[in-house]
């Protein structure tokens, strides 16, 4: 869960200097675990960041619906565009499972000021990444660090880019951290079971509509197939629910039944 991500470096160093250069800096990878599960349950602030077009964005507009972040620098050409490009699969088939406008994703540019809109947008062309629920966002200097304590990210700067952990952040509806998915590469059903667990529940005290029963059905019927990394619609469960379903109204019709006969009998010998 922990990575060193290479830069492409901007100047060589001496050959001469390198005996006077200090041990690089090393990420503490269980103080990095700790602080990660640390802030499970908690709700992130609103910071305002920049899009890659330049536009302020405050985290608060994306309460409403589930939301995975991560945590990038494009300076990176190893291990950011290889959790990248895991996140990019299993938000396209996420988009197929639960919906395309179901949840929201964003990867956040921590290396800053280098990460700054163009370059995230760069950084998203060169990948290929044009989903309309997909943002990246430069923040200020300023809030780098506040803004990684709150999602439980650590990272430690060395001559070769940086060690940071290697996390996806899912974030419910009202902005609380949910889970942290961990690893470079992952199969897609480990972000994808979480959303789902968030876009099935259904609040307490509020009655579901027709269709919204309709669609947690057809989210919960579905399993993933790790052959085709998809998710299809499991008929052993449609039909394991429609069983039960069947069982629990005839138990219904059974009793009412009963009910019914005795009460008409009753009125027959009063009568």
């Amino acid at each position: 869960m922990l990575a060193g991500c290479l830069a492409i470096p901007l100047a060589a160093g001496h050959p001469a200097r390198a005996a006077e250069l200090a041990p690089a800096p090393v990420l503490d990878k269980s103080a990095a675990v700790r602080a990660s599960q640390a802030v499970m349950g908690r709700a992130i602030g609103d910071y305002t960041m920049l899009d890659r077009e330049g536009r302020p964005v405050r985290l608060s507009s994306y309460r409403g619906k589930p939301l995975l972040v991560s945590f990038i620098y494009t300076g990176c050409f190893q291990v950011c565009p290889t959790t990248t490009r895991a996140l990019q699969l299993a938000a396209s088939v996420a988009r197929d499972a639960l919906g395309a406008d179901r949840f929201n994703v964003i990867s956040i540019g921590f290396n800053q000021p280098a990460d700054s809109p163009q370059a995230l947008k760069s950084f998203a062309a060169q990948y290929g990444i044009d989903a309309p629920n997909w943002e990246f966002l430069s923040p200020p200097v300023g809030i780098v660090a506040d803004l990684a304590r709150e999602f439980g990210f650590r990272f430690v700067a060395t001559p070769a880019g940086f060690d940071h952990t290697l996390q996806v952040t899912v974030v419910d509806a009202d902005g609380r951290i949910y889970r942290q998915v961990y690893g470079e590469d992952y199969s897609a059903d480990y972000l994808i079971e979480p959303l789902r667990q968030l876009i099935t529940g259904t609040p307490v005290g509020e009655t579901a509509s027709l269709a919204t029963i309709l669609e947690q059905v057809r989210i919960l019927c579905s399993v993933y197939d790790p052959r085709t990394g998809k998710y299809r619609v499991s008929y052993s469960i449609v039909l394991g629910i429609a069983g039960g379903a069947t069982f629990l109204l005839w138990i219904m019709w059974f009793f009412f039944n009963e009910w019914w006969t005795r009460r008409r009998m009753a009125r027959r010998s009063s009568s």
